[in-house]
């Protein structure tokens, strides 16, 4: 299937699902380079120092950025993928509940990746 095929309500829901997770993400990432006080208390709360918020908000803002760009969305996803996981293992680290909180992740994660196959054929044809 290659782009002219593509069915243009395929192409819109999988924008509109990015876009979901851009915002969500881009949010994040402001929250820890904004340096806000309940973000920092949830990181030492998770068991990361406050001092890491920017490096990891620089991390995610490139990141999501590559994901929001079409030519390196794939990479962007498979990088978001990794941060993604990142964010189960750490927890799973400090027992927070299932559903709730270490799967979160997850479901973004799911979201992310059926946004990107909706919006880029390539990708769809893979699964």
């Amino acid at each position: 299937m290659n782009e002219v095929n593509q069915s243009p309500t395929y192409l819109w829901v999988g924008r509109i699902l990015s876009g979901l997770v851009i915002a969500f993400l881009l949010f994040d990432a402001g929250g820890k380079l904004a340096k806000i006080e309940p973000v920092l208390k949830s990181m030492e709360e998770l068991g990361l120092p406050a001092s890491s918020a920017t490096t990891i908000g620089i991390l995610l803002l490139v990141i999501t950025v590559m994901y929001a760009i079409p030519q390196t969305a794939t990479l962007g996803a498979l990088l978001l993928t990794g941060y993604l996981g990142g964010a189960v293992a750490i927890h799973v680290r400090v027992n927070n509940p299932l559903w709730t909180h270490t799967l979160f992740p997850v479901y973004v994660g799911i979201l992310l990746w059926t946004g990107l196959a909706l919006r880029n054929p390539k990708i769809k044809e893979l699964f």
